[in-house]
């Protein structure tokens, strides 16, 4: 029997499997099974055209062939694509099908992804196909209005807001409230009055729509209204943190602090989490002269929310008020470590080191901070009137012209118009100054400053008579703002009777303090840009991640405001805290904030994360 040999040179036949035929069917779904196995033919041929018919060290060329074959492979697979199979979700909306519900969660949460991305088209265009499947959800509509007004975008936002309303036949509160937001934010005070009234008539208990209410209110002077709405607010929906919080700030206002600091603890008690309400709480201290008090309950607020920034820059101000210049410069570099791209931050620091070190220190701090957000007017406004302060005149000037390009119609553009009034008064461009203030009145009538400032100047100019109509025009146009104590006497059926603290807060007897009345200052000059409207204007809106009690600040109710300065740090240990709560070592502080890159920068907290435990070791066979 005859048998035909091969080639050593040639390769061997490939002989089909003796299994059956896979069907079409599977054939289509094998293609990369396909692409393997021509792969391994094409290695095969080439690894044999390569061989010859000698053998290397008594191995057969079948090893070569299969080094050729798996150099093809990793060849083959650095030229393929990676294969990402499209969701159930994305082949139903291809096919014209309503997905599942669950991708409505999944897209919600890609698009706010994207959001914190900067990534607005891809989110627009997630929210866009939600609302296309799920017209009926609100949540699509709140967060494509929500990114239309991150982009300045309030026509469509109105739109977006309106179109949802009528999907949802107005039964959605959370589309109305932010509609209403929306027109309040833009001076359309009727039209945001209107929406709020909507949102609490589609749903009595969203307190978020009271509340927001109430600060409209309180912003338009009506503080009786503001107080009716916050009553509801309780009545229908409970206590609520913020609530109490804002009572207790209209308390404070009106200097009545014994119903404040009941409103307080409060609000503590209802979320011993909240750091706003901590924080609040020590202003209100501060304000009334209780300085211990005070910096207790600012350790309460870092104690409740270690990572919050204006935890740590209200305490730091704080501190530098009461001379404590390096506690407040350590509180001020922890909060900068713990927030690396917050510019408020590094802006009262450069304020701290101007004032008590050397202006280039100040110099290298604002310029990081504009350079972290360059959109943050207040920095350049205190910049301009650091370099003003130390003879510049040129850089201040373009400094303020940098803090009005950005906007030239909010409060910081009226004081940036007045800073800059100031600065052309007292290098004698008369006309210019009083076009500056003129045009900074324009933006913010109400401003005190700005009218005594320009009543000294046509003083100075040797116009008496013009300065006294000035101020006799500030006093004629001013906005007074009444506040009473008849709030209390139809409360008793909203706020819990059983508390005895409240039973104490409406004791009509206790005679209330009479509201402060400021005394008017025609200063000329402005006084050192501060930040602490920015750090307490901002805070409420914040939430913590810790706990704590009101149990060792009852009592210590009666200080007064001649109080001794308690030590800083008397029973809290700071560089235990942070070294067990933020992993920050304090001798290092000085180093982080020298190391930061304001471009990119980084917590170093989270380079120091822990390492990720190594996989086990599988056992070899």
């Amino acid at each position: 029997m005859a048998m035909r040999l091969l080639s050593p040179s040639t390769p061997p036949p490939l002989f089909p499997s003796p299994g059956p035929k896979p069907p079409a069917s599977a054939a289509s779904s094998s293609y990369f099974s396909l692409r393997f196995r021509r792969a391994r033919a094409a290695a095969a041929a080439g690894a044999a055209a390569a061989g010859g018919p000698e053998r290397d060290g008594g191995r057969f060329e079948g090893e070569a062939m299969g080094g050729a074959f798996d150099r093809g492979l990793a060849e083959i697979a650095r030229k393929v694509p990676l294969f990402e199979p499209a969701t159930d979700g994305e082949l139903a909306a291809a096919a014209g099908e309503r997905p599942l519900p669950i991708n409505l969660e999944l897209w919600l949460h890609r698009a706010k992804v994207h959001t914190r991305k900067f990534e607005f088209p891809e989110a627009e265009k997630l929210l866009d196909k939600c609302i296309s499947f799920w017209p009926e959800d609100g949540r699509p509509y709140v967060a494509l209005g929500k990114l239309y007004r991150k982009q300045s975008r309030f026509d469509k936002a109105r739109a977006v807001y309106e179109r949802g309303c009528q999907a949802t036949q107005g039964e959605n509160p959370y589309i109305w409230q932010c509609w209403a937001v929306l027109e309040s934010k833009g001076g359309n005070i009727r039209r945001a009055r209107e929406l709020f009234d909507a949102a609490t008539v589609a749903d009595a208990k969203h307190i978020a729509a009271w509340h927001g209410w109430a600060i409209l209110e309180i912003k338009q002077g009506n503080i009786k209204k503001a107080r009716n709405l916050l009553g509801k607010a309780l009545k229908y929906c409970g206590g609520n943190e913020y609530i109490y919080q804002t009572l207790a700030l209209l308390e404070a206002r009106a200097e009545r602090f014994e119903q404040a600091r009941t409103l307080f603890q409060q609000a503590t008690q209802s979320n011993p989490k909240s750091c706003a309400s901590w924080l609040a709480w020590a202003q209100v201290e501060m304000r009334a002269g209780n300085n211990t008090r005070a910096r207790k309950l600012f350790e309460k607020a870092v104690q409740a929310s270690p990572k919050n920034r204006f935890s740590w820059h209200v305490w730091a101000l704080f501190e530098a008020t009461e001379g404590n210049i390096d506690r407040a410069r350590k509180l001020l570099k922890i909060g900068h470590a713990v927030n690396p791209r917050d510019s408020v931050i590094l802006q009262s620091l450069a304020l701290l080191e101007y004032n008590y070190s050397s202006a280039n220190v100040a110099r290298v701090l604002f310029r990081k901070a504009s350079q972290i957000d360059p959109r943050h007017q207040p920095v350049w406004i205190a910049w301009g009137w650091m370099e003003w302060k130390e003879g510049n005149a040129r850089t201040a000037r373009t400094l303020y012209q940098r803090a009005l390009s950005v906007n030239s119609t909010n409060e910081c553009a009226a004081r940036c118009l007045q800073a800059w009034g100031v600065l052309e008064q007292r290098a004698g461009n008369y006309t210019s100054a009083k076009r500056l203030l003129r045009s900074s009145l324009s933006i913010n009538s109400q401003s005190e400053v700005t009218w005594m400032t320009w009543a000294a100047l046509e003083e100075e100019q040797g116009d008496p008579v013009r300065a006294e109509e000035i101020r006799n025009l500030y006093f004629q146009q001013r906005i007074e703002v009444v506040d009473d104590a008849s709030w209390v006497m139809g409360f008793l059926d909203i706020i819990d009777p059983a508390l005895d603290s409240v039973k104490k807060l409406l004791n009509l007897d206790q005679p209330s303090g009479p509201a402060r009345q400021d005394n008017v200052k025609g200063t000329t000059e402005p006084s050192s840009p501060t930040v602490r409207s920015s750090a307490a204007g901002e805070y409420s809106e914040t939430s913590a991640t810790g706990g704590s009690d009101t149990s060792d600040l009852s009592s210590n109710g009666g200080d007064g405001g001649g109080e001794a300065a308690e030590p800083p740090g008397n029973g809290f240990d700071l560089d235990g805290f942070i070294k067990k709560r933020l992993a920050l070592d304090p001798a290092e502080l000085d180093a982080v904030l020298e190391g930061s890159d304001p471009k990119g920068v980084v917590s170093q907290r989270r380079k120091r994360r822990l390492p990720r435990k190594p996989l086990p070791l599988l056992p070899v066979p």
